[in-house]
């Protein structure tokens, strides 16, 4: 609200309940206008607009000297040198400020009391996300203005960027279907259009614009998928500027009627596109009797007797679709899932051409809205995907099947010089109205008292309907007081079986903390106990209070993390940072990660504050722990001795999925996979301390490693240093063992090779590449010229030009050179490892409908005490399914279960911890047996421990 409180030598103001009196006291170089304020936008990075120029400041000076306070900001489209220059007064703090103006929603925190804010505030719909921000308002005596609801005696709205989300929308959706019709096998002219905010102005986006389109009109669009068609809803600034973007091209607009004629035309135009401008009647049909729509008004006052037929006359001759439209719950939508599904269904049948319904634009965001598919926002760096809705499974592959989807819910920030410049125009005189002296909010016209939704602590007569949804805020958290909430830090690949799991205890409140939000938020659709938020772990301040209202924090080596119980899913460097915060705020602590020297400084700090820090509890380190223990405890408990360890695990591809140089792929970054190859490794063997260091180890691996089923022999590298986990395990004197190890489980093949890159400088971390793209990055890391012969190669590898290594070892370089033109370059990295690593990360990925696996392998060497000796092996191999990987499975899975009993005050112990007593992994086990991850056991007479590092004698 308007600073009724504040008393200044400026100026003083005092209040009756009915109206607000200002009284000004003149000063030197002083005007008596109330002050305004500029916020620095902080929702997004990619927020760069203004609501106010500097061409609007230096005006508003001129013709009221008035003071303008701008928030200092170094993303904003204008420099702060040029709100000085212009007059304002630039300031961190806005508290001298009578009106603060903004674009997106302010932070709760960040609201100062007894202010007057204007901003998209979000909240007239009840957005049950923004109903906690309407509350701080109300409770801050703030009078909210919201843009949206400016508008003239029409309903128009008066103060918008509409027409630049509609513009930037358009290019935005275009450039997408490029990408989409690459990933069905088809370059178009779309792939030579940029995002809207690659361009330096729309007027440079126009051009190129116009250049795709000269390509349409020379080259056509693919003949298979027939004309392309666009149909637009909507009749507002957004529709009408996302068509005036669709007009750069050449194009023709023809009425819905004339979709089937367009589509099935026997020699149809492919040097334009088409476009159909669609209204309610055009979709909306009564439900009664199929007939069509009344009138519009009569369907505006009965919207539940209607329902759309967009699926059967709309969707199956349009390729892309842009909505524009208004829309709320009150409406039927225009196409639901299951609708899309039919459609899908359809293609598949060839009842319908491929390509229509390839891609939705809704720019207008509605969530869950018109169209149902939406089921998240999307952000500029990412902003789309792909929704297979005969399987309901939503993905990121270009490839894949499903229909593209752009949500970018701040569209207008891409266009950032001509959105300010157009929004503060439009604003203006209604600033001059707001600050004018003599006007009290009583005074305002009806456009500006209309878009006012809180004043003096109350919702306006207009919206009191939001008194419903602020108490379901305030239900909700009172319930929240009542449930635990559980931080996780991370959303990468291995976090869905996590939350999946948690999610479904209806006294836990999961808040998944990321830096990428959009990934994050698809963790948590769908699941009323969950939000994501935005989190850069590197903020301590932003950690440490995000901590502070956590029951458990969860951060995996991937990264996991909860309040009470915090889960870590951050990379493992970050963990004992986020450990000793958790330690400070008394909070406990779940991660896969192994306890590093660092993290086992703080075990008697975490026990001095009561805290736990369960480590290592996901594959491997994780379940290897719990099932090896299962079996050592019970060995123990019979009077048996531990006389040999040796352990296995990987995560490899399925045998199907393996038919690639490494008989590997990868699901997220190769680069740890590569460099683990060159760490050194001990292990203990025939009672004797072994050392492979990290120059040799993948020349001297295991090559034949055999499990209890006989169709998988592997190979295997050291892994690490074994030696402590003799102590770690219980099994006493390591000189009294005769063998202490753990190892790497890989098909055979992959050490030679990968040890023929290495040795080629594939995986060197020192050496810079100057190279800017794969072809010289081949040249250089070669050290040939393309087109040399290959016995250069084979001379650098000490190997024999034709024999089988050194043909596999063409093969996979032919292999990996493959497409590269698809590939991007990563133009910033120069090391040859992060570049290989990057390379990787695209020839070897898994493709749609391909599987991974995980195999663990245990033997123990056991003796009794009348000396007779056995030999049990504990096997487990896990596939993945097609909605969740092994390994994703294998690792979320304990990490949640582990949580479970932190939650339930299961766990005792406090300190830096690991999985290794009965009371977690007992419980853990059984759970993961009814998942359906289980080991096989097997007894047999004692066998001589062969375990000798020889690798396959190819290298010198």
């Amino acid at each position: 609200m308007l600073s009724l409180r504040h008393q200044s030598i400026r100026r003083c103001y005092s209040t009756t309940a009915k109206q607000h009196k200002y009284q000004y006291h003149s000063s030197q170089g002083t005007s008596g206008y109330r002050t305004l304020g500029l916020r620095r936008e902080d929702k997004s990075r990619w927020e760069r607009r203004t609501a106010l120029t500097p061409a609007a400041v230096q005006q508003l000076v001129r013709e009221t000297g008035t003071d303008v306070y701008v928030q200092p900001s170094t993303k904003r489209i204008y420099s702060d040198a040029d709100y000085k220059k212009a007059g304002a007064i630039v300031s961190e703090d806005l508290s001298k400020a009578d009106i603060i103006l903004g674009i997106k929603e302010v932070p709760s925190e960040s609201l100062l009391k007894d202010k007057s804010y204007v901003f998209f505030s979000h909240t007239h719909k009840g957005n049950a996300s923004n109903m906690p921000m309407l509350q701080s308002i109300l409770d801050k005596n703030i009078r909210l203005m919201d843009y949206e609801l400016m508008k003239d005696d029409h309903g128009h709205r008066l103060v918008a960027f509409g027409e630049f989300a509609g513009k930037a929308g358009m290019i935005d959706m275009l450039h997408g279907m490029g990408h989409r019709f690459l990933g069905l096998g088809y370059s178009t002219p779309f792939m030579y259009l940029g995002m809207a905010h690659g361009y330096s102005s729309l007027a440079s986006a126009r051009l190129s614009l116009s250049q795709v389109g000269n390509m349409i009109q020379d080259q056509g669009t693919p003949e298979k998928f027939g004309p392309l068609v666009y149909a637009f809803t909507g009749d507002g600034n957004v529709a009408h500027g996302a068509m005036d973007v669709f007009k750069e091209l050449p194009h023709e607009f023809v009425p819905v009627e004339d979709l089937s004629k367009v589509v099935n035309d026997k020699n149809p135009r492919l040097n334009k596109v088409y476009a159909t401008h669609l209204h309610s009647k055009d979709y909306l049909e009564q439900k009664k009797n199929g007939e069509p729509m009344i009138s519009f008004e009569h369907y505006l006052e009965n919207p539940k007797e209607y329902h759309s037929k967009f699926h059967e006359k709309i969707a199956p001759y349009v390729n892309g679709v842009v909505t524009g439209g208004y829309w709320d719950q009150r409406y039927p939508r225009i196409l639901t899932n299951e609708q899309l599904k039919s459609i899908q269904l359809q293609q598949e049948q060839g009842l319908i051409l491929p390509g229509k319904m390839m891609t939705l634009a809704d720019i207008v965001c509605d969530v869950k809205g018109a169209f149902e598919c939406l089921s998240h926002t999307t952000t500029i760096d990412d902003g789309f995907f792909y929704y297979d809705a005969i399987n309901n499974k939503e993905h990121k592959n270009p490839e894949g099947k499903g229909t593209q989807i752009m949500g970018i819910d701040i569209l207008p920030a891409e266009l950032p010089v001509e959105s300010s410049e157009h929004f503060s125009a439009k604003l203006y005189p209604y600033l001059k109205e707001l600050i004018h002296p003599g006007k009290s909010s009583k005074d305002w016209s009806p456009s500006i008292r209309n878009s006012i939704i809180a004043e003096d602590g109350n919702l306006t007569k207009a919206h009191q309907d939001l008194a419903t949804p602020l108490a379901k805020v305030q239900k909700t958290h009172q319930q929240h007081q009542n449930k635990k909430t559980v931080l996780l830090l991370g959303s990468g690949m291995v976090a869905g079986p996590l939350v999946n799991h948690l999610t479904k205890r209806p006294d836990v409140n999961m808040v998944v903390a990321s830096n990428m939000l959009q990934e994050a938020q698809a963790l948590v659709a769908n699941k009323d106990n969950a939000q994501a938020v935005t989190l850069d772990i590197s903020d301590k301040t932003q950690l440490s209070s995000m901590i502070s209202k956590a029951d458990v924090v969860v951060r995996r080596s991937f990264e996991l993390t909860f309040f009470f119980f915090i889960y870590s899913f951050v990379p493992a460097f970050l963990h004992a940072n986020v450990a000793k915060l958790c330690v400070e705020q008394r909070k406990h602590m779940v991660t896969a990660s192994y306890v590093s020297p660092e993290m086992q400084t703080l075990d008697q700090d975490a026990q001095k504050s009561d805290v736990l820090i369960m480590n290592e509890v996901g594959l491997d380190p994780g379940i290897d722990h719990m099932s090896a223990m299962k079996i050592i405890d019970d060995a123990k408990q019979n009077g048996k001795k531990i006389r040999s360890f040796i352990s296995w695990c990987g995560g490899l591809p399925a045998p199907e999925a393996s038919n690639v140089p490494l008989g590997y792929k990868f699901s997220w970054s190769p680069r740890g996979v590569l460099t683990a190859s060159g760490n050194d490794a001990l292990y203990w063997a025939n009672g004797k301390e072994h050392a492979i260091s990290g120059d040799d180890l993948l020349k001297n691996h295991f090559p034949t490693i055999r499990t209890a089923y006989q169709g998988f022999v592997f190979e295997g590298l050291a892994n690490r240093n074994s030696l402590g986990y003799a102590d770690i395990y219980g099994l006493g004197d390591l000189k009294d063992m005769d063998t202490m190890f753990r190892g790497t489980l890989r098909y055979q093949g992959y050490s030679d090779l990968l040890y023929a890159l290495k040795q080629l400088g594939f995986l060197d971390l020192k050496r810079s590449l100057t190279c800017s793209n794969w072809v010289s990055k081949k040249k250089i890391a070669l050290n040939m010229i393309l087109g040399e012969k290959s016995g250069a190669l084979a001379k650098t590898l000490g190997l024999k030009e034709g024999g089988e290594m050194m043909d596999n070892v063409n093969s996979a370089l032919d292999f990996l050179s493959r497409g590269l033109d698809n590939v991007p370059f990563p133009s910033n990295q120069d090391k040859a490892l992060d570049i290989f690593s990057s390379l990787l990360t695209h020839q070897l990925a898994y493709q749609a409908g391909e599987k991974d696996m995980v195999a663990m392998h245990h033997e123990f060497g056991i003796e009794s005490k009348d000396g007779q000796k056995e030999t049990i092996t504990s096997t487990m191999i896990q596939y993945g399914q097609e909605n969740e990987t092994a390994m994703a499975k294998t690792v979320g899975l304990p990490a949640a279960m582990v949580t479970e009993l932190v939650l339930d005050n299961q766990i005792t112990d406090r300190g830096i911890l690991r999985p290794i007593k009965p009371q977690v992994y007992v419980p853990v086990l059984d759970q993961l047996e009814s998942h359906g991850v289980h080991f096989v056991e097997q007894v047999k007479p004692a066998q001589a421990i062969r375990l000798d590092p020889t690798g396959s004698g190819i290298w010198q």
